[in-house]
This record gives structure tokens, sequence and C-alpha cells, in this order.
């Protein structure tokens, strides 16, 4: 057992983009006794002992000398790494039931989206068309593939399984997950693409799964499945998409559809030609929005367990990135 750390700092609430006062308040109510902060004023690094980060601002974590643990707000931590000046100090993935409920709610909406054809009859109330498509799939004549098997993917995974699809999920390393077919590695990438009908990209990005979602991967996907040419969808990062080769792959026909709920560039440009595809449904990254009435009881129960006994969950690998 780690020895306990004793309690004597602030943390610092440094996240772009955010309202710090819904983070503030939240911190208020479940840890009073926790001063937070969102500026580190001059003469005050020393008073710095934890900090909640969302693509923090460049070296704004360097000059903190008593800095003992880093907590991404997101489900991933790729926005911390944007920030080469980050210290050689643990960092936590914030990791908690409300996150990976609201992912799971997003990947079931979009999955059933799609396989009960709802851009199709959107698109017909538009032109005031009557018609019923006969050839609607049965759950269990789907494969929903999952790249991407951590707790988010497992999540969903299960929930599909259990709404009657086949469920197939790949990833870097061997997975075991019950009733779900499971795939790993280079080797195994090719196999897990030619039974899916609707990829799910669940997956962190990392420098080697940059970019992953590209001509190489859509044109190893079956051609024709119980829906169609296969349907992506992708609520992990923007940066594991090629957006050029998403559109040519829907123009190709080797793709039907595709939900995107990142991008390469985010806000998504208002000239970006994926806003008029027809092909395509687009979320402003709200998948898995982070809650700060959720997330926060989650962070003081760690910095607590931390001060306790040293004790750390969720750690990220700093060479792997996740």
């Amino acid at each position: 057992m780690s020895a306990a750390v004793k309690n004597t700092g602030k943390i610092y609430f440094a996240a772009t983009g955010w309202d710090p006062e819904i983070w503030i308040k939240a911190f208020a109510k479940a840890a009073p006794e926790r001063e937070i902060v969102t500026e580190v004023k001059a003469g005050e690094e020393a008073s710095i002992d934890y900090a909640l980060v969302w693509k923090q601002k460049r070296g704004s974590l360097a000059n903190l000398p008593n800095l003992k643990v880093i907590f991404s707000l997101g489900a991933g931590v790729d926005h911390v790494f944007h920030d080469d000046q980050v210290p050689d100090l643990p960092i936590v993935r914030t990791v908690s039931p409300d996150l990976t409920m609201r992912m799971t709610e997003y990947v079931v909406w979009q999955v059933l989206d799609h396989h009960r054809l709802g851009p199709q009859y959107r698109a017909q109330q538009l032109k005031k068309i009557w018609r019923e498509d006969r050839r609607q799939p049965a759950a269990n004549e789907v494969n929903v593939g999952i790249m991407g098997l951590g707790v988010l993917g497992r999540d969903a995974a299960d929930k599909l399984k259990h709404l009657g699809f086949n469920v197939s999920g790949w990833s870097r390393r061997p997975q075991d997950v019950a009733g779900v077919a499971t795939y790993h590695g280079k080797d195994g990438l090719s196999e897990f693409l030619k039974q899916v009908d609707i990829l799910v990209c669940l997956l962190p990005l990392t420098p080697d799964t940059k970019g992953i979602l590209s001509m190489s991967v859509f044109g190893r996907m079956k051609e024709d499945g119980p829906l169609g040419a296969p349907i992506l969808i992708n609520a992990g990062r923007g940066g594991l998409q090629n957006e050029a080769d998403i559109q040519a792959a829907l123009e190709r026909g080797l793709l039907s559809a595709a939900s995107l709920d990142v991008f390469e560039t985010e806000p998504l440009p208002e000239n970006s030609p994926l806003w008029g595809n027809p092909k395509i449904t687009i979320t402003p990254h709200a998948a898995a929005s982070s809650s700060a009435n959720a997330l926060v009881p989650e962070i003081i129960r760690m910095i607590r367990d931390y001060e306790r006994d040293g004790t750390l969950i969720n750690l990220v690998d700093r060479e792997k990135q996740y």
C-alpha cells in the first residue's frame, strides 16, 4: 500500500471552451472544503495539487511544482497530449457510469436509426412520400462491429447484443467479451471488417490509430449486406477519420451512410462538404458530454483515495496515450 498524501493544495480547472461556474458549483456541493481555481496567479503556483483538464492551454501545467495528478475531463486523453509541456505526472481518465451510459445511448440511437431506415423515411417525409420499405431486416440479421473494446465499447456491445444484434469487436490487443466475437491486431482486422454491416468506432486517438477510418478500412468491408453497403458511426475522435476518404467511400458505394459526432477540425467549418451530404448525419461532438454533477463526485472520490493510500485507477499509459 502506498503512503498517504497530505491534502494541502487547490484544484486547478484548466479546461477551455467550458463554463467553469458549473464545475465550481458542483465542487462546492460535493466537497466544500476543496478550493477550485480557474487561473493560477503569479506566486500561487505552489498551491496547486490537482489539475482538471480539457484542451488545456499549452504550458499551463508546466510550472506547478506541487502538482500531483492530472485528471482528464473527457473519456479520451489525446487532448491532454496536444500540450507538449505536460509534466511527467500521473494522468487519470475520468470514467463514470453517466459518461458510459451517454455514449451507449448515442451508439444505440444511431445503430437503431440506420437499422430502422430512419434517414430514408425522413427523406420521404420531406417529399411527402408514403412508402414502406419491406426489406427491413431483423436485428439478428445485422452485424454491428465495434472498434475499441474499452469500458465504452463493452457497454455498447452489451446493450446492442440484448437488442438482438450480432455483435463483434476489434481491438489492438486480445479481449474477451461475453457473447461478442472478438478480433485483434492487424491480422484480425480484415476478418473483423468483412462481416460488419454497421461499423462503430470508439477507439482512442493514438499515433497508431490516427486516420484509421480510411479507404484501407472501407475497401475491406462487405459490399452488400442486409442494409446494403456498410454504415459508419464514429463517436470516438475526429483524428481517427479521413474525411475525404469517407466522402469518397459514400460516393463509390463502399459505405451507404455515416453518422459522425467528431471531426478532424472542430467546430466543423461552415465550408465543409460534410454538412451538405445527405448520406451523413452530423452531431456536434455531443455523444457523451461530460456532466459536472456526475463527474465531480467521481473525481473527489479518486482524490480522497489517493490522499488516503496513494491509490489511482484508470491511469493513462503515457507511451500508448490511452
